[in-house]
């Protein structure tokens, strides 16, 4: 009887570890120490249909207003702002900073919305809805902005600011589009970019809002090559936003 009921006990072990791997966690967190700043990284997935992964900060200071949103270009994914240290660098200059990884990137699966502009956009607002993120500050690198400018041209009045960054697909918008967005804009662009960035300047210059900013020495990633640039340039934009 003893060995039957240690059977058992054997048994019921092994099911509880089977489902408690089995079962999907909570969001991880993962203490981090970068630039001498001591914040909380939070990971987790959106709750829509097309599930999302993100990371995100929470301000160490009061919080202000806008609250950043980063997307990513095609090399990159959501970890490349924690590397960066631009998330741990937003919080304690208290904005709450979100970083995503877009469908088919990082750990987000590949989203059917994902192939047309009007799913890309949906999409792009059903996870800001999720995150309960307002008066958002887009941040759009390169392959983003087939994303972000979908969701400008529909939806700018829900954003506080817009940042692009060489961002792709700007040709498929007319003049008249870019004339309708009164969203304040900061073009960043890095000075050896000069094929998308001159690109996409043609038509971000159309934007009536817009102030302009040339990293120098900097290729197309150009938050990589100069962050500090970078960094100190977002944040005026972000300090000075009405």
């Amino acid at each position: 009887m003893s060995r039957y009921r240690a059977a058992l006990a054997g048994l019921g072990l092994i099911l509880i570890v089977l489902l408690y791997v089995g079962l999907p966690g909570p969001p991880e967190q993962t203490s981090q120490l970068q630039r001498g700043l001591n914040v909380t990284v939070l990971a987790g997935l959106t709750r829509g249909n097309s599930q999302i992964f993100y990371r995100e900060v929470l301000p160490i200071q009061q919080a202000r207003r806008a609250q950043v949103v980063l997307l990513h270009g095609k090399a990159f994914n959501s970890r490349t702002w924690e590397q960066l240290g631009t998330l741990q660098l937003l919080s304690k200059r208290g904005y709450r900073a979100v970083a995503i990884d877009l469908p088919g990137f990082g750990n987000s699966a590949p989203s059917k919305e994902a192939r047309t502009e009007a799913g890309r956009a949906e999409l792009l607002e059903r996870v800001l809805r999720d995150l309960h993120v307002q008066n958002a500050v887009l941040v759009s690198p390169s392959l983003s902005g087939s994303y972000a400018l979908p969701f400008l041209m529909r939806s700018h009045h829900q954003l506080r600011g817009f940042v692009p960054i060489a961002p792709t697909s700007t040709r498929n918008y007319t003049q008249e589009q870019f004339w309708a967005v009164k969203t304040p804009t900061l073009i960043l662009y890095g000075e050896l970019d000069h094929t998308l960035a001159r690109e996409s300047l043609q038509q971000l210059h159309h934007l009536p809002n817009h102030s302009v900013v040339k990293l120098p020495n900097a290729g197309h990633a150009c938050y990589l090559h100069k962050p500090e640039a970078f960094h100190l340039a977002l944040l005026s934009f972000l300090d000075h936003l009405p």
